[in-house]
């Protein structure tokens, strides 16, 4: 290596280093020494030396110095710093404007003229055929976003980076045929696929909210599930309160039965009967209206295929199906599930008639507990009353005759 091109090396690392904006991500030292290092590398293979060597390297350092002053027209900002740098070191003219044609020649959209011109092209481009390639690349797309030059999403730029390997790259030297166009063209099938796959997904997106908007939306169906557990839940109360009152007025019959009665055949307590006869009341009503409260009611079980039609049947309410057969039943739910609004008219059926039950049965619990409170207070003031004036103490003895 000639101490010009050490002296380049220097300068351009210093430069880049102090002077380039942090927002190059791409354009910067690293992808300087890249191109660099492919540049000697194919100078080697060509077994390019002296001062064509020196001319192309010096080249392949200053090619992106430009970006200091901006990404406009950076090729001839590159030209102006090495042409300045090169005449304080007297390198000849002639050569200085070599390499001023060689930085021309690394512009995007330009046909390389000589075998010199197409080692610097290929050399600049020579990510494209590496393993990094990917990442690389997205170096640059956020470099474009944060100067403000372009922003892609990534779908975008897998297009553009598609697009540019099939119409607008390619390799010139049988070098880089060789050693970077299979690994380009790995490059391409990975981006290709990439894309496939995108599309696939966004089908199925399309699909799935499809589906969403054609099913019912999650609030409808979460109002019907909560509505209906509610429903449920206060059924299941109504019962159980029910079933305590049965118990307790069964209980309490039971102990009347076995205490109290057998004590009426004694006329001394004859004041036990009506205060007797108003708790048995009271507690047998009791008993019959928690019966009936928790009564089941089974309709006729069956419908018609006119029913059907005619959306006149609630298919989700078991009293309305349980005669019929299987087939049948299954005919019908398939009719359902086609029609979106007789789903939701079933839904609201279901639940209107959950409400008329438990309405029912609140309004019998009501009279119920109403009808035990005041059998409860009547026995205990006929208890009270009967024990207090018509108790034993009350009772008159008779004489007995005499013999």
């Amino acid at each position: 290596m000639s101490t010009l091109i050490q002296e380049a090396e220097d300068f351009v690392v210093e430069y880049l280093t102090d002077q380039l904006d942090p927002k190059f991500l791409y354009h910067n030292l690293r992808h300087t020494q890249r191109v660099v290092k492919n540049t000697k590398e194919m100078l080697d293979h060509y077994d390019i030396k002296g001062k064509e060597n020196d001319v192309i390297t010096l080249a392949a350092w200053f090619h992106d110095t430009g970006y200091v002053k901006g990404p406009e027209e950076h090729e001839e900002s590159s030209c102006e710093i090495a042409r300045e740098f090169l005449e304080k070191k007297n390198f000849p003219k002639e050569d200085t404007d070599k390499v001023c044609e060689l930085i021309r020649a690394t512009k995007r959209i330009y046909e390389p003229s000589n075998l010199h011109e197409e080692i610097l092209r290929d050399a600049d481009s020579s990510h494209i055929g590496k393993k990094n390639y990917l990442e690389v690349s997205e170096l640059l797309r956020e470099e474009l976003s944060l100067l403000g030059i372009a922003d892609f999403n990534s779908s975008e730029w897998r297009d553009e980076n598609i697009k540019m390997f099939r119409t607008e790259h390619r390799f010139y030297t049988d070098y880089a045929k060789e050693n970077w166009q299979e690994r380009k063209d790995k490059n391409l099938r990975k981006l290709v696929k990439a894309k496939k796959k995108r599309k696939k997904m966004a089908k199925k997106e399309q699909l799935k909210a499809k589906f969403k908007n054609a099913s019912p939306e999650r609030g409808i169906q979460t109002m019907f599930r909560v509505t209906m557990r509610n429903h449920l839940k206060l059924s299941d109360i109504a019962d159980t309160k029910a079933n305590i009152l049965l118990s307790v007025n069964a209980i309490i019959i039971s102990l009347v039965l076995a205490n109290l009665i057998p004590k009426l055949d004694t006329p001394q307590n004859d004041y036990l009967i009506y205060p007797t006869a108003i708790f048995i009341l009271f507690s047998v009503a009791s008993m019959i209206l928690s019966i009936l409260a928790t009564r089941p009611n089974v309709t006729s079980g069956e419908f018609t295929k006119e029913d059907v039609d005619k959306k006149k049947v609630n298919l989700l309410f078991f009293g309305n199906f349980h005669k019929m057969k299987l087939p049948d039943y299954e005919w019908a739910i398939q009719e359902l599930i086609k029609d979106q609004k007789y789903v939701y008219s079933s839904l609201t059926k279901d639940l209107y008639f959950l409400g008329v039950v438990l309405n029912r049965k609140y309004k019998l619990l009501r009279l119920t507990y109403t009808i035990f409170m005041i059998g409860m207070i009547l026995s205990v003031i006929a208890f009270f009353v009967a024990l207090k004036f018509y108790g034993p103490e009350h009772v008159i003895d008779l004489p007995k005759p005499n013999p």
